[in-house]
């Protein structure tokens, strides 16, 4: 069932989403220059429409991110030209600065609308900002390589994450897990290109997204102790074949044949255990949160729905996830 974009866009107040994307063909594409270039295309443009990133995680052929996107707001011109220094040059900046100023001087309010909507109309969305950061991307990527087309496998999946403490938490630690999932380091802050990396190595920007995440629960706002709460958080998720406190290795995540025959011995696994899996529900499930919160979704949007479907919330299989539920019903594989 395929749902367009604003099924899950609309709606007021503060949203959080995991978003992620893939090479087409799934091609290893992202080297250490990719990377980079992803990740400064991103902060960039997080600092443009106030969409806040909270943690992510570049793989070599995907990425992942965790967004905050704030409900719609008003922001004065001094606010709109430091988010379009973020992305734009002085020039630009200056020329739009100049043409504003002229407008409002002459008090021709409609002109003024029509300059400020050029810009505004891609803050605080979801859509307008993965775009933005794919397009960018691609664009470097093409002139870098010499190629033409399109880069990306198709346009980006999105789930609806309530914002609560375990179902943020829950999807944070899958998203910077990626890399002791696919077995690229033992410890997941010796991962540079995530959101856990890149605070533990002292980008404030990225601090402040794991001090969102950790203040979502009543956390303390200072660094030492949100770096403690959430190491502790990732150790004791991933800790399930060995990772200890004390710095023992992490091996890589269970392998699928593994998964297949707890289940089919009707042994569920605990969420230590499927957070190292590649479990679907994480990008397929549409909305991730207790049972009340998509239900009240379902009903918010209820015109989506077959006629004969009762409730939204569909609970997730396969072992212990603390009572999160999806609005998807994954009965082929829903971990992979």
């Amino acid at each position: 069932m395929r749902f367009p974009r604003r099924f899950i866009k609309e709606g007021g107040g503060t949203r959080h989403y995991h978003a992620m994307s893939r090479i087409v063909n799934r091609e290893f594409i992202f080297g250490t220059e990719e990377k980079e270039c992803f990740r400064k295309t991103m902060r960039e443009l997080e600092v443009f429409s106030g969409v806040h990133v909270l943690t992510y995680c570049i793989m070599s052929n995907h990425f992942h991110l965790l967004l905050q996107v704030l409900e719609t707001e008003s922001i004065d011109d001094q606010e709109l030209y430091r988010r379009m220094r973020g992305i734009y040059s002085k020039i630009t900046v200056a020329n739009f600065k100049s043409e504003l100023v002229k407008a409002r001087e002459r008090g021709d309010d409609k002109e003024v609308t029509l300059l400020r909507g050029r810009y505004t109309y891609r803050m605080n969305d979801l859509s307008m900002y993965l775009k933005d950061l794919k397009q960018k991307f691609t664009q470097w990527c093409n002139r870098r390589a010499g190629r033409r087309g399109n880069l990306w496998e198709e346009r980006f999946k999105s789930i609806l994450v309530e914002g609560s403490q375990h179902a943020l938490l829950t999807m944070a630690s899958y998203i910077d897990l990626n890399p002791v999932r696919g077995g690229i380091c033992k410890d997941p802050k010796n991962y540079r290109y995530s959101g856990y990396g890149e605070a533990i190595g002292g980008r404030q920007v990225a601090r402040e997204g794991l001090k969102t995440l950790v203040r979502a629960y009543g956390g303390k706002n200072d660094w030492g102790c949100v770096q403690k709460d959430y190491r502790v958080h990732l150790y004791e998720v991933g800790g399930s074949k060995g990772l200890k406190v004390d710095g023992t290795p992490l091996n890589a995540g269970i392998n699928r044949e593994e998964v297949h025959a707890v289940l089919e011995n009707k042994g569920e696994l605990t969420q230590a255990q499927l957070i190292r899996c590649r479990v679907r529900y994480f990008t397929d499930g549409v909305v991730l949160g207790s049972r009340i919160y998509v239900n009240e979704f379902f009903e918010e949007k209820r015109e989506y729905f077959g006629v004969k479907r009762k409730t939204g919330a569909r609970k997730m299989k396969g072992g212990q996830w603390g009572g999160l539920c999806t609005a998807r019903d994954l009965q082929i594989d829903p971990i992979k």
